[in-house]
């Protein structure tokens, strides 16, 4: 069996009767299987994951965005998180069976069909037609409120569908990327510039780690502030890795974690690796988890 995963990041975190609407759209298609749906009202995001046949994931795809476009209206939006349209970002995963060029060649099929729609679609990661699309934080560049002045430039022309900018609906991001873990640590206090300092300090791109992408954000619902990542490498860098280096960036601060968020999922091999870490069980492994043998059964 052919096997690929959807990730779609949608601009909706706090109406649970239009997350649902948009997730049934999902559950309602044959042949995917509904794997988690995780909303977060600070972020005014969820994240809706599944899988399937490759088939079937681009109609449980098309069907989710057609349904996010008209319960959502961007121009009512507001949340912390980067994001450029309703259907924010929709990354393709290859799995069992699925090469990297036939979850791109999947990814553009449905950036076409968006496109049909009216809708400007950005490709990314390993679906990106231009070099400088590659990384997601450059694409999504300016977000929903620059997005109309980007439109009519030679630089912001859309890859897929018109270069016209839809008020409602903003643009789509479209890829394929290989499994990564969005992970976020909150920390017990309300200054964004500890957030934005100790993300600088772990994420790639300013001399951190291989692997992280990370900013701070704004958290008013909690009265905290926290680190938003995705780790895109975790066997360069493990979670516990990353989590260490914040609790003690943050101590420099006086500041503590108060918590950890998993949004969506991850792959076992990680958890295998933090396991080890925090309970010191060097030699531990997945084999012993009831649950490995009884889906290997």
């Amino acid at each position: 069996m052919k096997l690929v995963e959807c990730v779609p990041n949608v601009s909706e975190g706090r109406d649970s009767v239009n997350v649902e609407a948009i997730a049934a759209a999902v559950r309602a298609t044959p042949g995917v299987i509904l794997l988690g749906v995780s909303s977060d009202p600070d972020h005014n995001r969820s994240v809706i994951s599944y899988l399937g046949e490759p088939e079937a994931v681009l109609a449980a795809t098309v069907a989710l965005c057609l349904e996010a476009f008209g319960r959502i209206d961007m121009r009512a939006h507001t949340g912390c998180h980067p994001r450029l349209g309703a259907v924010d970002v929709v990354p393709f995963v290859p799995l069992g069976g699925v090469s990297m060029e036939e979850a791109v060649a999947l990814a553009r099929r449905l950036g076409e069909r968006l496109g049909a729609e009216g809708i400007p679609v950005y490709y990314y990661e390993d679906a990106a037609l231009l070099p400088e699309r590659r990384d997601l934080a450059d694409v999504r560049r300016g977000e929903y409120e620059g997005l109309q002045e980007r439109l009519l430039t030679d630089g912001g022309r859309p890859d897929a569908g018109p270069a016209v900018f839809n008020p409602r609906a903003g643009a789509c991001i479209v890829g394929v990327r290989k499994p990564l873990i969005a992970f976020n640590v909150n920390l017990a206090t309300d200054r964004l510039e500890v957030a934005d300092a100790i993300a600088r300090a772990v994420r790639l791109s300013s001399g951190g780690y291989r692997g992280v992408k990370a900013l701070g954000v704004a958290l008013p619902a909690k009265g905290q502030v926290q680190v938003s990542m995705n780790l895109v490498d975790y066997q360069s860098t493990p979670i516990h890795r990353v989590v260490e280096t914040i609790r003690f960036e943050a101590a420099r601060y006086g500041v503590s974690i108060s918590e950890c968020e998993l949004v969506g999922l991850a792959p076992l091999a990680a958890l295998e690796e933090t396991i080890r870490y925090y309970l010191q069980l060097h030699e531990f492994s997945v084999d012993q988890i009831i649950e490995t043998h009884l889906l290997g059964s």
